[in-house]
């Protein structure tokens, strides 16, 4: 078994090709996403963290969101209580962090 060790791993131009290519593309990967967050007004904002909860059943309490989402079909009082993924809560609280820093209300 050839295994790559210290003592005879070479850098070569393909190698390093590889490695500037992955490094670039993860860079290109995260400016576009970070573009993408910075083009999302308040309004776009709010609208994609309600509309998770909408989604899984929230029934909302505000004026602005009953008037926009409506509370046909909710099932949670709670938003704590609505079963939403882990990637799901971790966008929602991106996207709170995003609403803060812009000053939206």
């Amino acid at each position: 078994m050839t295994g790559v060790t210290s003592s005879n791993y070479q850098a070569t131009p393909r190698r390093i090709g590889r490695a500037i290519i992955a490094v670039s593309s993860a860079l290109a990967a995260a400016t576009m996403f970070a573009s993408l967050a910075q083009a999302q007004s308040c309004q776009d904002l709010w609208v994609e963290r309600n509309g998770y909860y909408k989604d899984a059943g929230y029934c909302f309490k505000t004026a602005r969101a009953i008037s926009f989402f409506g509370n046909a079909g909710c099932m949670y009082d709670d938003q704590a209580a609505v079963p939403l993924p882990r990637h799901i809560r971790s966008r929602i609280e991106e996207i709170k962090w995003l609403e803060r820093s812009r000053g939206c209300d």
